[in-house]
């Protein structure tokens, strides 16, 4: 067990301040939790390219057409689903993104810009399976939209993984992400 002092963490806003301290063992389940994230939507968008049962590729228009009509989204994914054209498209950005999100999170690059491309397409998913009930308001895809949020705050890719390095390069005499600090909004 590491006997370093653990990291302060403390959060002003809207004049509500927030305070604590983690546990020396904290970098490592934050690595943990990039790992499984990264994994659970590697896999996810890598069936996404297999065949399903039956020779079928993927196609999301089943799921965008049958959206519950208390979905406040009920009406657009109908539309979209409606569009061959953008059927076409989605059908691609899906799987492809999901592959990236999570090689990025395993390998620990980009993963800002990774975690919040794993939200939004949790959150997506969440508000395409809401049902108008609030019993149901805490399903598994909202959790995970928190999650990848929380790998972006946590700057999880700092965190043995290659972000750190990537900050550090060398570009002009500067770390590079001193000479771009743009660059921190998505690498961490």
């Amino acid at each position: 067990m590491s006997t370093q002092t653990p990291n302060r963490l403390q959060s002003r806003y809207a004049g509500i301040t927030l305070e604590g301290t983690a546990h020396p063992l904290s970098a490592w389940f934050v690595v943990a939790l990039r790992l499984v994230l990264g994994g659970m939507i590697l896999f996810a968008g890598l069936g996404k390219f297999a065949a399903v049962p039956g020779g079928e590729a993927f196609n999301a228009a089943g799921y965008l057409g049958n959206v519950d009509a208390a979905s406040p989204v009920a009406g657009l994914y109908g539309a979209m689903a409606a569009s061959p054209m953008l059927m076409d498209v989605i059908n691609v950005i899906i799987p492809v993104t999901q592959v990236l999100i999570g090689l990025a999170l395993i390998v620990g690059v980009f993963v800002r810009l990774a975690a919040l491309g794993g939200a939004m397409q949790m959150g997506a998913f969440y508000l395409g399976g809401w049902e108008g009930e609030w019993l149901a308001l805490f399903d598994s895809t909202l959790v995970y939209a928190i999650l990848f949020l929380a790998l972006g705050a946590f700057a999880a890719g700092r965190i043995l993984g290659a972000d750190r390095y990537i900050e550090q390069l060398d570009f002009g005499g500067q770390p590079l992400t001193d000479r771009f600090p743009a660059l921190r909004y998505i690498l961490g």
